[in-house]
């Protein structure tokens, strides 16, 4: 993996648009929207429904192409990216935390964590190694054969990070990471990346609609009607 240069932004975002056509009206997802995050920062993109903060996420991560603008993650101008290039960027660049855990209820804790690398060709005892290391950061130790039916919400969602942190990725981005967990939970989850971002200087991205947990990021971004406000 190609060292990034810390002085450089590792996400720059210039002039970013998304319009959708609504008959005969333009709706502005996105107008206009400019920024830059540099490496090991923990950044909240925070909104209510329909501000523009998961459009903002899906483009970020290329799964929305921008109607105009810049998007340069990596050194890499990703709106110019085709699809098949966008699947390669995400599996080399990018780790997810989802809402909903993704988890697959057949695979248990260690296997769970070990399907990016399975879809990258790695070895199957490095995966095993490398799932494991990554449960334990997570403090998972004693749950790594469980299977997601037998664990808390808030163990599924340690799966569900220590699966984003298993492929080494230069960013995460989190979609409301915390969505389906007491706040009690939410908070331990949020502390948790927090010491993530902290310890491997991994650039973190969670888009969140709660001031409260919007609070753990060393920055935030408020976005209302498409535009940072």
């Amino acid at each position: 993996m190609q060292e990034i240069n810390s002085e450089k932004p590792v996400i720059h975002v210039e002039n970013l648009y998304r319009i959708y056509k609504s008959g005969q009206e333009k709706v502005y997802a996105l107008n206009g929207v400019s920024f830059d995050i540099m490496k090991g920062e923990f950044v909240a993109i925070v909104g209510t429904s329909g501000s523009g903060k998961s459009t903002l996420l899906n483009m970020m991560a290329g799964l929305e192409k921008p109607s105009k603008g810049k998007i340069v993650i990596a050194g890499k101008h990703i709106e110019k990216l085709n699809e098949k290039e966008l699947v390669r960027f995400r599996r080399e660049h990018v780790g997810f935390i989802f809402q909903s855990y993704n988890l697959m209820s057949t695979l248990n804790a260690i296997e769970n964590v070990a399907l990016p690398l399975s879809f990258r060709g790695i070895d199957k005892k490095v995966r095993e190694k490398r799932s494991i290391e990554a449960l334990k950061h997570v403090g998972l130790e004693k749950y790594m054969t469980h299977r997601p039916n037998e664990m808390s919400g808030g163990q599924q969602q340690r799966v569900g990070i220590a699966r984003a942190l298993v492929v080494h990725p230069e960013i995460i981005f989190a979609d409301e990471p915390t969505g389906n967990l007491d706040s009690h939970t939410a908070g331990e989850m949020l502390s948790l990346m927090q010491d993530i971002v902290k310890k491997d200087r991994q650039t973190l991205v969670m888009v969140t609609h709660d001031d409260h947990l919007a609070s753990y990021a060393d920055k935030q971004i408020r976005i209302s009607d498409g535009k940072i406000v």
